[in-house]
């Protein structure tokens, strides 16, 4: 049935910095589709709210979301992850949203800093995407969206360790398209420009900064998480059966500025 194509009905999906912003945004778009979301964060009471927040929207018989509080850059907590995934019969959909950064020169990065946004933003998506490998190739058709960022692909005042960090998981997502094609699994990114968060909030309170975006950006205003969250969704639709190893900007059209 071509309605089908557009649903989720009966898969299984694991996202990652799960309990607010983008990641909060996308669990509530996969489980509209009809997908059981296991929600992933850190902060055990924010997840827990979020978790109670999407259970009250989104009642179902047989426990449409679920909770595990963890910190994916811990190898231990990563297993447990996996481990609860399994337990609960496999996944058909990861989505890697866990990231953060911090901003200044590059010169005044000390070596935990610059090292822990790469084991955020990267370390930890290559080993979760590893070891759901096996769970997301029982299937014929899974699917992994890694959330990218448009600093991968221009400079944005971001900070050098979190471009390079995104670029790499951008060249991640191409390599991981062309070795898992062949057990079924998809694999693609988004990569968000300024997406109105609590994270991006301090930025834009800045009138001056705000107008040096927009201006920079051809729709003219600040992207919105459920934008986001959309086009992560379209990803993993059946819809989406012959899209593997793409990017896509969710942007406003900014990638074709810079800034």
């Amino acid at each position: 049935m071509p309605a089908q194509r557009w649903r989720l009905d009966g898969q299984r999906a694991l996202v990652t910095g799960a309990s607010a912003g983008i990641g909060l945004a996308i669990c509530r778009e996969l489980l509209g589709l009809g997908a059981q979301v296991l929600m992933v964060a850190r902060d055990p009471e924010a997840l827990e709210a979020a978790r109670a927040e999407l259970e009250d929207a989104f009642p179902g018989p047989e426990d449409p979301v679920l909770a595990l509080p963890a910190d994916v850059t811990d190898e231990e907590q990563r297993a447990e992850i996996l481990d609860w995934a399994a337990d609960l019969g496999g996944l058909h959909i990861l989505v890697n949203n866990a990231g953060g950064n911090l901003t200044r020169p590059a010169l005044d990065y000390s070596d935990d800093q610059w090292r822990g946004i790469f084991e955020l933003n990267l370390f930890s998506a290559f080993e979760l995407c590893r070891g759901a490998h096996p769970l997301l190739a029982r299937h014929a058709a899974s699917s992994i969206v890694n959330i990218g960022s448009v600093s991968a692909l221009t400079h944005v005042r971001s900070g050098a360790p979190y471009g390079m960090s995104k670029a790499a998981l951008h060249q991640l997502t191409r390599n991981l398209a062309v070795e898992w094609a062949e057990d079924g699994i998809r694999v693609n990114c988004v990569a968000p420009w300024y997406i109105r968060t609590r994270r991006t909030s301090v930025k834009l309170s800045n009138p001056d900064y705000l107008d040096e975006v927009l201006v920079r950006t051809p729709l003219g205003r600040v992207g919105e998480p459920e934008e986001v969250a959309a086009a992560v969704a379209f990803l993993c639709l059946p819809a989406a059966s012959y899209i593997t190893g793409a990017c896509l900007p969710v942007d406003g059209g900014f990638t074709q500025y810079g800034f």
